[in-house]
């Protein structure tokens, strides 16, 4: 097993944090206004607020730990991986049921972010 924790990697965590930021806050800060923008007028407020707190406390994590050791990254990349295959799941789920188009974006993205953690962390911790 590799001892040293990519650069790369490190520099993805920085990424994610960046980008759960940017979508995170104005879900849990400005909750109608963004669904208002995404043209889910009538998604429920309180859970719009969960996933923007989801989003930030996640990539939070990520910018406190992008410089953390091997035991942490294993750690988060098993969060990362279990948080991303869920939204896939959970997003796959509401396009089957007929989720409005904005689903596709979303559904991108974490199935990049999963692909990303899952490539990580089977060089990083695959025997």
């Amino acid at each position: 097993m590799k001892e040293k924790i990519p650069q790369s990697l490190r520099n993805w965590f920085i990424a994610h944090f960046i980008i759960d930021v940017l979508i995170g806050f104005p879900l849990l800060f400005f909750p109608t206004q963004t669904l208002s923008f995404i043209a889910l007028e009538h998604e429920s407020v309180l859970l719009t607020r969960l996933v923007g707190a989801a989003l930030i406390g996640i990539g939070l994590v990520s910018l406190a730990t992008h410089k953390a050791g091997r035991e942490s990254y294993h750690a988060l990349l098993m969060l990362k991986l279990f948080w991303s295959a869920a939204a896939v799941i959970a997003l796959m789920i509401s396009i089957w049921s007929g989720a409005p188009i904005v689903a596709w974006p979303a559904l991108i993205v974490f199935l990049c972010f999963f692909i990303i953690w899952e490539y990580y962390y089977k060089q990083l911790f695959s025997k």
